[in-house]
């Protein structure tokens, strides 16, 4: 469902040199990123990219690859094509970048679950 909302296909020709299954959006959209770096974290956060399995975003502060994430996005009406939908994510850090010279740490993380949430509900579980 998430792949459909994001448009997202496997590519036509295979011979492209990005050989990710699904396709990235370019989206800086805020978020709060839960996670446990020794200690439960919660830190605020701008997504780079977005695709149906992965999200890559700053964060101000070092995390630790193979941290379990918590995030809720808003995806917007350009993406889904109809209203803003938001999206709770699950999912593992794969890679996280050395702090830059704003102190911002590029993040990329893979998806491993998702929920649609009601207007009503809010992003703490």
């Amino acid at each position: 469902m998430l792949e459909h909302l994001l448009r997202l296909e496997r590519p036509m020709d295979e011979r492209q040199q990005d050989k990710r299954a699904t396709r990235r959006f370019s989206l800086r959209l805020p978020i709060v990123v839960k996670y446990q770096n020794g200690s439960v974290g919660e830190k605020p956060a701008f997504t780079r990219d977005v695709s149906a399995r992965g999200v890559c975003f700053y964060l101000d502060s070092p995390i630790m690859e193979g941290s379990e994430i918590e995030f809720t996005l808003t995806l917007p009406p350009e993406i889904t094509l109809t209203e803003s939908i938001r999206v709770r994510c699950k999912g593992k850090v794969v890679r996280a970048g050395e702090p830059d010279s704003s102190g911002e740490v590029s993040v990329a993380a893979v998806i491993d679950e998702y929920e649609f949430l009601a207007e009503s509900e809010k992003t703490a579980p």
